[in-house]
């Protein structure tokens, strides 16, 4: 069974600097140790 970590807080900042510059999920993802799909969900969960 997979584990599953947290994104925590100064992570979601480097993911919204990261969209910011341009970068794809999977890119982003890749570079901080997450899933697409974990970055994906982030991006949906805290958009408003």
């Amino acid at each position: 069974m997979a584990t599953y970590r947290r994104i925590q807080y100064e992570g979601q900042c480097q993911i919204y600097a990261l969209v910011k510059a341009g970068n794809t999920q999977a890119e982003i993802g890749q570079a901080l140790g997450f899933s697409q799909g974990a970055v994906s969900r982030e991006l949906a969960r805290n958009r408003g």
